[in-house]
């Protein structure tokens, strides 16, 4: 008790010695000629206290009240300055997941702050990332972001637990690179937390790394100067690929890998990489370069790839201005490479053979594990095209390939790209073949020359029925897919070529007889051609494909699941008739309860979407889920699935009607509802409170006695909190007595709110009232502390009700039910008495608000209809008690509804 109350005067105490030092140093009331000295004493004060001491004092401190204004505005000044501390971005993400309410979910973790990340919630991360993210207007982006810089990047090395990672990755993936005033190249944000990992890769021109040498060190000009050591590589490595890994955003990750493609290629293809580098330095690079590969599938990326197989650094291809070079323990460094250009032995053995197809070998491997087949037959085209372009003799007509440009070409990286294609074709021909009109298409190019071919052309025809064997010999072939003019072009020219004298006659002619009887091999394919999927399907399918594989891959980062999930999105959107419905619903059932909040809210996103063309499918397949008869879900699942339903019911609108909303109505009813048993959660909950007891006994038996409490000491006024707290979340969770958690049955009552606000005629009149009087029983039967969440969703329940039964009101809907005058007495004499005694703050003014809502209604409902009203003023005020207003105008309206005068001749 001594201790608690030593701590508890311990705050108390200076946060009375900042109100008087604050006092001192800026009361009006104060002489100028004290005020200097009493302001070096104020922030001495604050400088010399611990920063989480400063940071629970200075929070109380500038609540409205507390003091007054003129201390209050330099006390939030220091506040927002605690971050340019040492250790203050640490402390800053420490104090905000401590207290956020949202970062308490457990009982046993209710009442001790989480100092190692745990329980980090998406909310408790916005608000500790707009605090860190944003400078004051007090200081600039350079001052701001050169301080918490080295704070942030520390975090991502991964030392304090993998759930900082993730704070400091949303931090600054989000807060700071995310943002076009901090995020864009030039400006502070990425000045201090980009280019410290770029430029540790990639040195820019005229980068220059003192640290750690010696102001009286001795260099030694003969050798070559290290720009970056390897620790300095690995540092840059590691931070990028948690940055990376751990934010989901493509586009970001796009923008920081973008530059360094060709050193991370260098990096992961090191040759015979020693263990010092193949782990820390290789395989990061490899990831790095896994990731780029699957966001931007494009065969240029492959192409350059192919062209600099044997790239080792710098900016310059042919003279570089720095090389990758391992040292004599096998770390790799970034060295200056300007002393060596001379030593041309040196740089020859760069660009071996055995080299380049060790090479060649790494890069197929990784386009294999990357790219879709289209992507790998697109590449290999390009690569095929730009081969005959260098080819490519004037003379000939027929192959319509142009060069992009004349400059010299590369030998080395010619050779490079020829490895490359005939390593293609030997490795997986059977991918290349997924496209095969345009490879036909560029077979018949090449075969519609002259049947004189000059030299050096029998190589390039070689090349054209080795594709052309590639693409008939694969299963499936059909000619009737061909185009005919196409298909003519090829037989006239293998005819051509099959009468000729040359060593490709037989090739030209077995192709000529395989390709005329080709369809009579697989059988009659009459009824085949009838059902061939058209190019948008196909397409479509392997965009599914590649969406599905970057989703359910275990070892997928995080902005390639969320690439996958953008191309389902975009399959959605587009109305593809690829899509197996049952089988996405699945796999979104499976993936809600990822622990990554940028996951499941793009699945509930996803939900949203499918419901506009499939609404009965989805939000059946929501309300089973929510529901979990079966019990097998966790709670957090369930309440995403809520969150999932609650969004198609809004989007469904007055469509939600009929079956469906009754079904779903009557599911909801069931779960707010008191009677729900779940005995399979039951005998779960039983299970771990034994083995709890269990270990709480060993752990006393291995004390000798109570185990001591290693927790922070708590003033008396924490603990009273804390003890409020463990009760209410151990009210939640009713399945220890095998009922329904109260959580669940809040959420349920808030959905069945939204569907009544959105269509309360869809519903039907009995399960509406059943509605109404579920929550009035759950305000006056259940009024402990821990249904406090239950009874506001109760009372907003009543609030949407009333919203319903005005809006149908002002359009003029019947709605075949109503809200009589008995039980409008019973609910407001109900929530009278809540507002009146109930324990919770915000029950007291949710059902004030509601009240005084109802009694606005209730005068509101005796006028007319807005319709009518609108009518009313639409056509103008013609009398008033007797009164013509507008003479003019009520005899028009008059002549106009009543028959017209006739005079008629009388004989």
């Amino acid at each position: 008790m001594d201790q608690k109350a030593r701590e508890k005067s311990g705050r108390q105490k200076l946060m009375e010695s900042i109100i008087e030092a604050g006092s001192k140093a800026f009361s009006p009331d104060v002489p100028e000629t004290s005020r200097a000295q009493a302001t070096r004493d104020f922030d001495d004060l604050i400088e010399r206290t611990k920063t989480l001491n400063v940071l629970g004092a200075l929070n109380i401190l500038v609540r409205p009240g507390h003091v007054p204004p003129w201390l209050r505005t330099r006390l939030m000044e220091k506040l927002t300055l605690v971050p340019l501390r040492p250790d203050g971005v640490r402390a800053t993400l420490e104090f905000v997941f401590s207290v956020h309410p949202s970062s308490t979910v457990r009982v046993s973790e209710a009442a001790v702050p989480q100092k190692r990340g745990a329980n980090i919630t998406h909310e408790a991360l916005t608000i500790a990332s707009n605090l860190l993210s944003v400078p004051p207007a007090s200081v600039t982006p350079e001052t701001w972001y050169s301080a918490i810089s080295p704070q942030l990047l520390v975090l991502l090395d991964g030392g304090e637990g993998p759930e900082l990672v993730k704070a400091a990755s949303y931090v600054i993936g989000f807060g700071i690179l995310g943002r076009k005033t901090s995020g864009a190249p030039g400006t502070a944000g990425w000045k201090y937390f980009a280019e410290p990992m770029l430029n540790y890769i990639k040195p820019p021109p005229g980068f220059s790394n003192e640290v750690g040498t010696e102001p009286d060190e001795i260099v030694d000009l003969s050798k070559q100067r290290i720009l970056v050591q390897h620790n300095e590589l690995v540092t840059a490595l590691r931070r990028l690929h948690s940055l990376v890994a751990s934010h989901p955003n493509p586009g970001l990750c796009k923008r920081l890998l973008a530059p360094l493609i060709l050193p991370l290629w260098a990096l992961a293809s090191w040759p015979e990489a020693q263990p010092a580098a193949a782990e820390p330095v290789c395989s990061s690079a490899l990831e790095l370069l896994k990731t780029y590969l699957m966001l931007t599938p494009s065969p240029e990326l492959v192409l350059v790839l192919a062209q600099n197989l044997g790239y080792i650094g710098g900016h310059n291809k042919r003279t570089p201005e720095w090389v990758y070079k391992v040292a004599r323990d096998g770390q790799v460094q970034i060295v200056d490479a300007r002393p060596r250009l001379t030593n041309k032995s040196d740089r020859a053995c760069r660009f071996t053979l055995e080299n380049i197809d060790r090479k060649t070998t790494k890069l197929l491997d990784l386009i294999t594990s990357t790219l879709s087949d289209a992507d790998i037959s697109t590449s290999f085209l390009e690569l095929l095209k730009r081969w005959l372009a260098s080819n490519h003799n004037p003379k000939r007509s027929g192959i319509i390939v142009k060069q992009g440009n004349d400059k010299e070409e590369d030998p080395v990286a010619k050779l490079t790209e020829v490895k490359t294609l005939q390593a293609m074709m030997e490795r997986f021909p059977e991918k290349l073949a997924t496209q095969p009109k345009h490879i036909l298409d560029l077979v018949s190019q090449i075969l519609a020359g002259p049947g004189d071919s000059p030299d050096g052309d029998d190589e390039v025809i070689g090349v054209a029925l080795s594709l052309l064997n590639m693409v008939v010999t694969v299963p499936g072939f059909q000619k009737a897919r061909v185009e005919p003019v196409v298909l003519a072009l090829i037989e006239s020219s293998l005819d051509k070529l099959s009468k000729g004298s040359t060593d490709l006659s037989r090739t030209a002619n077995n192709l000529r007889l395989l390709l005329l009887y080709r369809d009579e091999i697989d059988g009659d394919s009459s009824t085949a051609t009838t059902t061939l999927p058209t190019d948008r399907q196909v397409e479509d399918r392997k965009t599914y494909a590649l969406a599905i594989s970057y989703i359910t891959q275990p070892d997928s980062p995080a902005p390639v699941r969320s690439e996958g999930l953008n191309l389902i999105a975009t399959l959605i959107t587009s109305h593809s008739p690829v899509l197996d419905i049952p089988g996405i619903l699945v796999l979104l059932s499976s993936l809600i309860s990822d622990a990554d909040e940028y996951i499941y809210l793009r699945i509930i996103k996803l939900y949203a979407l499918l419901a506009n063309k499939h609404p009965r499918s989805v939000t059946r397949e929501l309300t089973d889920h929510f529901v979990d008869a079966k019990e097998m879900h966790p709670l957090d699942a369930r309440l995403r699935f809520g969150e999932a339903l609650l969004q198609v019911i809004q989007r469904l609108g007055e469509t939600f009607t009929g079956d469906l909303a009754t079904e779903v109505g009557n599911a909801l009813l069931s779960v707010a509802g008191r009677r729900g048993r779940r005995p399979k959660t039951e005998a779960k909950r039983l299970r771990e409170q034994r083995l709890q007891e269990q270990r709480n006994r060993e752990a006393a038996e291995a004390w000798g006695g109570e185990v001591p409490d290693m927790s922070d000491p708590m003033t008396e006024e924490e603990r009273v909190r804390n003890e409020l707290l463990e009760r209410i979340v151990e009210g939640w969770d009713e399945s220890k007595r095998g009922m329904e958690d109260v959580r669940v049955r809040a959420s349920a009552l808030s959905v069945l709110g939204a569907a009544i606000e959105v269509n309360v005629a869809g519903l039907g009149q009995r399960l509406v009232t059943n509605a109404v009087d579920l929550c009035v029983a759950v305000l006056q039967l259940e009024r402990e502390v821990e249904k406090g969440i239950l009874r506001r969703a109760a009372v907003l329940f009543v609030m949407s009700f009333v919203r319903a039964l005005e809006e149908a009101r002002q359009k003029g809907r019947a709605l075949g039910s109503g809200f009589g005058k008995e039980a409008q007495e019973d609910v407001m004499r109900t929530l009278r008495y809540v507002a009146e005694t109930d324990n919770d703050g915000l029950v007291v003014q949710h059902a004030k608000d509601v009240v005084e809502s109802l009694e606005n209604w209730q005068v509101v409902k005796l006028l007319p209809a807005e319709s009518s009203q609108q009518s009313a003023l639409g056509e103008g005020l013609t009398k008033l008690a007797g009164l013509e207003v507008d003479p003019e105008r009520s005899a028009a309206l008059q002549e106009a509804s009543l028959p017209r005068p006739k005079i008629e001749e009388v004989e």
